[in-house]
C-alpha cells in the first residue's frame, strides 16, 4: 500500500498532461459544443472517457502488445482511425455562415441535432480508434506501473483515468457552451468548424503517414 500513492500520483500527472494536449478528442468536443450545444458535447465527452476503459482493458489483457508487435494490425487500426477523422473533418469543412445572425444564437430549426447516443458513439469512436492512445496506455502500464502492482490497483488506475478524462472534457463542454462564449463562437462558428476540419484532416494525414513510415 505504501507504494500505491507515489505510483498513482505519477500516473495522474502524466495522464493529465496527455489529456490536456490538443488532439482528436479536443477537436470533436469543441465542434460538438460550438455547433450543437452542451448536451451533445457532454455526451461526446462521456464517450471519450468510456473509451479510455477500452485502452486500459487492451493493455491489461495484452492486446495492445499484439498491436504494437504486429505491424499490419497497427496499420489497419491507424487507417480506420484516419478514415473516420477524415470523414468528420470533411463534414466540418462544409460548414457555412448563418444567413441571419440571430439564427446563430437561437439555432436553426432545420439543422440536424445529433442524439445523445450518437454524440456518445462519436466520442467513443474518436478516442477508441486512436492508436496513439492505445500505445500511450501500453507505455503507461509497461513503464510507469510496476509489474508487481496488484491487478486491483491497476483497475483503480484505469477507472480513475476514465473518470478524469470524462470530467476534463465535460468541463470544457460547459465552458464552451456558456451563453456569451457560445454566442460568440456561434456567430463565427463556421470558421471554428472549418478550423477543426483542417485540424482533423491534418491528424488523419499524420496517422496515415506515421503508419506508412512505421
Amino acid at each position: 500500500m505504501a507504494d500505491f500513492w507515489p505510483e498513482f500520483l505519477l500516473i495522474a500527472v502524466v495522464h493529465l498532461m496527455a489529456v490536456a494536449s490538443p488532439g482528436p478528442d479536443f477537436a470533436i468536443v469543441l465542434r460538438y459544443a460550438v455547433r450543437f450545444g452542451r448536451q451533445p458535447a457532454l455526451a461526446a465527452s462521456l464517450g471519450i472517457g468510456t473509451a479510455i476503459l477500452l485502452h486500459v482493458t487492451w493493455s491489461l489483457v495484452g492486446i495492445a502488445v499484439l498491436i504494437q508487435t504486429t505491424p499490419w494490425l497497427f496499420k489497419v487500426l491507424s487507417f480506420a482511425a484516419a478514415g473516420y477523422l477524415f470523414y468528420i473533418g470533411v463534414m466540418a469543412l462544409r460548414s457555412t455562415a448563418p444567413s441571419h445572425p440571430e439564427q446563430a444564437i437561437a439555432g436553426s430549426a432545420n439543422e440536424y441535432m445529433p442524439s445523445a447516443g450518437k454524440a456518445f458513439v462519436a466520442g467513443f469512436i474518436t478516442n477508441g480508434l486512436n492508436p496513439k492512445a492505445t500505445l500511450f496506455f501500453l507505455s503507461l502500464f509497461a513503464v510507469i506501473i510496476s509489474p508487481v502492482t496488484p491487478l486491483f490497483y491497476k483497475v483503480i488506475y484505469g477507472g480513475y483515468m476514465a473518470v478524469v478524462t470524462a470530467a476534463w472534457f465535460c468541463m470544457l463542454s460547459i465552458i464552451l457552451t456558456q451563453t456569451k462564449v457560445r454566442g460568440f463562437l456561434l456567430l463565427k462558428g463556421y470558421w471554428f468548424d472549418r478550423l477543426m476540419g483542417v485540424l482533423l484532416l491534418a491528424l488523419a494525414m499524420h496517422l496515415v503517414v506515421s503508419s506508412i513510415n512505421s
